[in-house]
Order: C-alpha cells, then sequence, then structure tokens
C-alpha cells in the first residue's frame, strides 16, 4: 500500500457528502490502519481569540478564523511552521501539533503562522481507498503555501491546477496556455 500521507484529497465535484462537498483534506496520516486529516478550507465563523478564551490558559490576540477539520470530535489541533513544536512534519515545512502545551505557545506568536482545528476527518482500514476507487477524491502533494492559504476559492484553485497537471501529463505538454479553449 503506497501512503498518501502528505497529499492532498481534492473533493471530486460529485461528492455529495455534505461533511466534504468542495473540500481539500490534508493526510497527516495514512497507513494500513486507516487515514487521519483535516479540511484545510472550512473556516468557521469563531475567531482565535474568542475560543481561547474559553479553552486557553494563556492570553490570545488573535482574529485569525478557527477551521472545522472534519466531521470527527477530538482535541484542538494545528497546522504551523514551528519545528520544535511539532509532533509530526506531513509537509516539508508544515508540522502538526495536538499537544496543549504546544498549542498554547504557538497562539502567543505575535505574526501567526498556524491554523488551529476543531475536529478532524477520519477513515478506517481500507475506507479511503474504497471512496478513491469509487472517484469521490482526487489526490495530488501537498505544499505549504496550499495548506496555510486562507484563499475563499481555494477548492477551485486547487482543482484547476489537479486538471492542468493532468491534461499536461495526457498530451505530454510542458505548459499549457493560459486558456486551452483559444485556438
Amino acid at each position: 500500500m503506497e501512503t498518501l500521507e502528505g497529499h492532498l484529497l481534492i473533493a471530486s465535484p460529485q461528492l455529495a457528502d455534505e461533511n466534504f462537498a468542495r473540500s481539500l483534506v490534508l493526510l497527516i496520516e495514512h497507513n494500513r490502519e486507516g487515514a487521519f486529516g483535516m479540511i484545510l478550507n472550512r473556516p468557521v465563523r469563531k475567531s482565535l481569540q474568542e475560543l481561547w478564551r474559553e479553552v486557553g490558559s494563556a492570553p490570545c490576540h488573535s482574529q485569525q478564523p478557527i477551521y472545522l477539520g472534519g466531521p470527527v470530535p477530538g482535541p484542538l489541533m494545528s497546522l504551523h511552521t514551528k519545528r520544535e513544536l511539532a509532533e509530526s512534519e506531513p509537509v516539508p515545512g508544515v508540522f502538526f501539533a495536538a499537544k496543549k502545551q504546544h498549542l498554547d505557545e504557538l497562539v502567543l506568536d505575535e505574526e501567526p503562522s498556524y491554523k488551529i482545528f476543531i475536529g478532524h476527518a477520519g477513515w478506517g482500514a481500507g475506507q479511503l481507498e474504497n471512496e478513491l476507487r469509487q472517484g469521490a477524491w482526487r489526490t495530488m502533494p501537498a505544499t505549504a503555501e496550499l495548506v496555510f492559504s486562507t484563499a475563499e476559492d481555494l477548492w477551485e484553485t486547487v482543482f484547476r491546477q489537479f486538471g492542468q497537471s493532468l491534461l499536461r501529463s495526457m498530451i505530454h505538454l510542458k505548459e499549457l496556455p493560459p486558456d486551452p479553449t483559444v485556438n
């Protein structure tokens, strides 16, 4: 089995599950027992400062949004850029943390270089592989730039990148014109 750890799951346009429609999931772990990841493009209306008043032990002044990482409840988690607060590194330069002391330290950062998530996405053994065979997801390697993007149209941007990459490989082009429909 080839691991997809560090890859993005790009929801197929036909994926009707409201938990994952038009979502991008970064896979943090993927092995024979299953898969675990976080949806990157689902900000919620609550700011980190509001949430931290409820759960944190240190003051936090960040107004950045919290993200809904998926439908599975669990502890708060973060993707960030600080190696010293890492529990794993799913993508070069992108670190994962769920330990409270790591999160407490991250939110003190004056220039936030992290995303905080409520919940996560999880699949049991063979479940994700079955969804991939059914066409629910497309995959591509993740980059730090995509992981930390806050663009509202992130799914559209990544889906377009995936399509262009697929087209280039199918017709053996090094570069596509900006609008391939214009001849």
